[in-house]
């Protein structure tokens, strides 16, 4: 049987558990929390003064911070790639009977993920501290320029990402959240620290899959993991661009604006690469191939390694001026 046929029959074996893992891992809509719940009350007497009260503390946050948030909520407006991509994995499908087990998990997956964006979209809106026509026309273009996370449509490549960058984008949004919290911004630490939640919840699901496919399937579930660790983990914005520019060029000044003020640097990186690696215990994994047993030595030694490029790693000391920021504003 090929490895296609074989993940296809792993991917079937797995779905027969959707509705627990839905079940576990995200949250009934009547249940969940609501972009609303945060936000200023439009139809309230009071809300003219909330938001006054919102743009005034907001006034005390720098630079750095506020090209993080932007960057966050870019990030999670450009869901509809996301979905796109994971609806045309191996083992997926919308189409038939109005859609397989894991077609209904990523559209509720997404309905979580949703969220995220709205909820931070509008607070910027609100803020009155970014340009707001910039920032959406960044947005719409990264959504344009899709992106190419290396998995193809490999489930089980795709499932070492999700899980990888779920947990990536928990740790980002709780240090936003730890942050605001430092200046003075109660309201939106509780929104990051909301949306931290959820990334953590999703982490857990992602995952709980490679596990079980660990357990069916351990030497392909290992050489896949190997793979996406030695090409790296590309974040999903990895194509973000200002307005008038080329594809790609704002990531890197964007990511560096997060690695200055602590939000996800590359010592985070390689400490999520070894917590996957703890919790996949994929040191006691047993019955690989001796191509899988190699793919292991590699990864066993791949968090050393990182850390020590990762030391080496100078961060520009001037913040790029975006057009989504301009320090007039501020």
């Amino acid at each position: 049987m090929s490895i296609k046929n074989i993940r296809l029959e792993v991917m079937q074996f797995l779905e027969k558990n959707v509705d627990s893992f839905v079940e576990q891992y995200l949250i009934p809509v009547e249940k969940i929390w609501q972009p609303s719940d945060f936000l200023p009350n439009s139809e309230g007497e009071n809300f003219f003064e909330e938001v006054k009260e919102l743009r005034e503390i907001a006034k005390e946050l720098p630079y750095d911070f506020w090209v993080t948030l932007v960057g966050d909520t870019i990030t999670e407006e450009a869901l509809p790639t996301y979905e796109s991509w994971l609806m045309d994995v191996e083992g997926v499908d919308q189409v038939e009977n109005g859609g397989n087990g894991w077609s209904k998990w990523i559209r509720q997956w997404t309905g979580e993920e949703n969220r995220h964006g709205d909820l931070l979209n509008k607070y910027l809106y609100l803020s009155g501290r970014v340009n707001m026509r910039e920032i959406e026309m960044t947005t719409q273009h990264l959504i344009n320029d899709g992106f190419d996370i290396g998995t193809g449509t490999d489930p089980y490549k795709n499932f070492v990402y999700t899980s990888f960058q779920e947990l990536a984008t928990y740790v980002s949004h709780n240090r936003v959240s730890q942050i605001a919290k430092k200046f003075g911004d109660n309201k939106l630490s509780k929104m990051c620290k909301m949306i931290a939640g959820d990334e953590m919840r999703h982490h857990h699901a992602y995952s709980e899959f490679v596990t079980r496919i660990f357990q069916v399937d351990p030497s392909e579930m290992m050489l896949a993991f190997q793979y996406m660790m030695k090409q790296k983990i590309v974040m999903p914005a990895h194509f973000l661009r200002e307005s008038g520019q080329k594809i790609s060029t704002a990531f890197e000044q964007f990511s560096d604006s997060a690695q200055r003020i602590g939000v996800y640097t590359a010592t985070d990186y390689v400490d999520i690469m070894q917590k996957l690696m703890n919790k996949w215990e994929i040191d006691k994994i047993s019955n690989l191939t001796d191509e899988a047993e190699k793919a292991r030595d590699y990864l066993m030694k791949l968090p050393a390694r990182m850390a020590k490029i990762s030391e080496r790693i100078v961060i520009p000391k001037e913040s790029h001026i975006f057009k989504w920021v301009e320090p007039a504003r501020l």
